[in-house]
This record gives structure tokens, C-alpha cells and sequence, in this order.
């Protein structure tokens, strides 16, 4: 039914819930699954030489997390004996670099993991799992955070 399986990830407990469900359909299907961790090149503006040595910082850091994250996207679908591929990405917004990642790969699904923010944490934050529900055609499967109160 799938062929080709999108997994955005970002090393938290919600997004590893969200691969361990596509390696299961992975499995059911015989798909294969591409986990992907997007960075925002440029997460704020300034101005002058202390804003380029944060910027670097920023980068190092953030190149660092996505190896992290990816480490264990790796050995989560390597112990599942799924075939995988992991992408890390740049783009401007996290829901833009996992559509633009579903697109290179033609995946045909998307998982995704939910932290389930509400109220001001939401309109802070914003929800990339909602952005990206409103712009794509895909099949979407959300998988909810375990820590998640539905009431």
C-alpha cells in the first residue's frame, strides 16, 4: 500500500514513537523509510560580528543535535530490519524542509509525531505537525505524545 515511508524527526520521545510506527508499517508493507531532521539555517536576525560567531555556534550545535537524532532514527530502523535512509535538511521552516524531503524522496506517507502544545506554548511555538497537515496532499499519520492528557 506504501511504498515509501517519511519520518520528520527531532530526538524527542514523541518522534521516536512516531518511527517505531512507521517501521511497523514499514514492515507490514515492505516499505522502506527515510527518518529526516530539518534545520533552520538562520532561527534569528541581527546584526554586526557577534551575531555571525552565534550563528556558527547555533550551527555547530544544531548539525550536532540532527547527528544525534539520526544516530537513533538509524539504530531504532536498523533493529527493525526496515530498509532506511536518513536526510538531513535546511530550510526556513520545519514544515517546508519535510515536505520538500517527501518530494525528493517521492514518499508516499508521512509520520509524525504530535507534542500535543495547546494554548500559548502552541502560538508560541507553533505546530509543525499542523502546518504541515494544511500544505500537503499526503497521506498523513500523526502519532500522538505518550505524555499527552486528551482531555
Amino acid at each position: 500500500m506504501f511504498k515509501h515511508i517519511l519520518v520528520p524527526v527531532d530526538g524527542s520521545a514523541t518522534a521516536m514513537l512516531a518511527l517505531d510506527r512507521a517501521a511497523a508499517l514499514a514492515q507490514a508493507f515492505g516499505s522502506s523509510v527515510t527518518a529526516v531532521y530539518v534545520i533552520d539555517p538562520y532561527p534569528f536576525t541581527g546584526v554586526g560580528a557577534d551575531f555571525a560567531y552565534a550563528q556558527d555556534q547555533y550551527l555547530v550545535a544544531a548539525k550536532g543535535e540532527a547527528t544525534a537524532a539520526m544516530d537513533a532514527a538509524n539504530q531504532r530502523m536498523q533493529q527493525a530490519g526496515v530498509p532506511h535512509d536518513n536526510r538531513v535538511v535546511e530550510s526556513h521552516t520545519v514544515w517546508r524542509g519535510v515536505l520538500e524531503a517527501a518530494e525528493s524522496v517521492g514518499a508516499d506517507l508521512i509520520v509524525m509525531g504530535s507534542h500535543g502544545r495547546r494554548g500559548l506554548e502552541k502560538l508560541i511555538l507553533g505546530s509543525v505537525t499542523q502546518s504541515v497537515l494544511s500544505h500537503t496532499r499526503l497521506n498523513t499519520l500523526v502519532v500522538r505524545s505518550p505524555a499527552e492528557d486528551p482531555s
